[in-house]
């Protein structure tokens, strides 16, 4: 299938697309060196700040999180690529306004290569940082082995719910605590009916038949484990609900956040009669919904699917979930 996309020079990709973030927002956010997106009022943050990194070609996420209450410093990699360890050493530099920074990191080969060295060259420095790592995709290893698990969609709300804390005034020791005891009881189940293509050389990531879909898909185009037969929306969501509540161990009476995020070619549409068939299996089960999204936070081009993003909630993380930000692409 050729590819069609409305791009200039594929090289040119993230900095042509960072460059446009930047003109479309110019009072959240503001380009700095080495493809840093970098919070327009970082200078008078007198609080611990947040640092991330991460591959373009996921937009909105990382860098359109960049703002008021949620991501200082997102240093952004080529498309699917990692960034340099260097640039994130800097980025910290940049980031830290005496309070301490904290560095979240999505778990992914060359995302936990670069954070590993850049965490090394901090504390040979003496940079007071702490690091969370997100890794909530259940479908590539157990729970007790989390280790091995994808990060995916889960690193937005641990954005939003760690610079809602840092925002508050809380200590490093105190906002990384609370983002790790979040990140500890979150999980993400994707489903895939089409694979995407690399915008940069038009290559498929994915191919699935016709009647087929997958159910555990990682970002880019990694096997889940879970092909079969195309099913409806009640059919799959009851799947993927009935999977992440089994991983947190939810019981009933007890409250959750719920995200739906499209992977790039699903419509709203789909994504809306998935979430009310979400909602409506959690409600059989006496599970409350009381945070939620549905939307594309994280993409992979023109992949079609979703993501289903759950999290236990409790009142500290509603109300910092809840807390205002100003960000490109969420705003509270």
């Amino acid at each position: 299938m050729q590819m069609k996309k409305f791009i200039n020079d594929p090289e040119n990709l993230t900095a042509e697309l960072l460059e446009g973030l930047a003109m479309a927002n110019p009072d959240i956010l503001e380009l700095g060196e080495d493809n840093m997106v970098v919070n327009k009022k970082l200078a008078e943050a007198d609080r611990v700040t947040i640092v991330t990194q991460g591959g373009a070609g996921h937009e909105p996420a990382i860098e359109g999180f960049v703002g008021e209450g949620m991501v200082d410093i997102d240093v952004v990699g080529d498309i699917f690529a990692a960034p340099g360890p260097q640039a994130c050493v800097d980025a910290i530099k940049l980031a830290d306004k005496g309070k301490g920074v904290l560095y979240i990191v999505l778990n992914h080969a060359g995302d936990m290569l670069t954070g590993n060295m850049t965490m090394k060259q901090c504390k040979k420095q003496g940079l007071n940082v702490a690091r969370v790592v997100t890794q909530e995709d259940v479908s590539n290893a157990t729970r007790e082995n989390a280790d091995d698990r994808r990060g995916l969609v889960g690193c937005i709300p641990t954005y939003k719910i760690a610079g809602a804390a840092a925002a508050e005034g809380g200590s490093l020791e105190e906002v990384a605590a609370v983002a790790q005891r979040f990140a500890d009881n979150m999980a993400t189940l994707a489903v895939a009916v089409r694979g995407a293509t690399h915008p940069q050389t038009g290559t498929l990531l994915a191919e699935l038949g016709d009647d087929e879909m997958e159910i555990g898909m990682g970002q880019h185009g990694e096997e889940g484990g879970g092909r079969q037969p195309m099913k409806s929306a009640d059919e799959t969501a009851a799947i993927m609900v009935n999977a992440l509540v089994r991983d947190i161990g939810i019981e009933p009476g007890e409250k959750v956040m719920l995200i739906v995020n499209g992977s790039g070619a699903t419509t709203l549409m789909e994504q809306l009669i998935v979430y009310r068939a979400a909602v409506k299996e959690l409600a059989k089960q006496d599970i409350e919904v009381v945070a939620n999204f549905v939307g594309e936070m994280l993409t992979v081009q023109e992949q079609a699917g979703f993501q289903m993003f759950m999290a236990r909630m409790d009142d500290e993380l509603l109300r910092l979930w809840n807390a205002p930000c100003n960000t490109p692409y969420l705003k509270k």
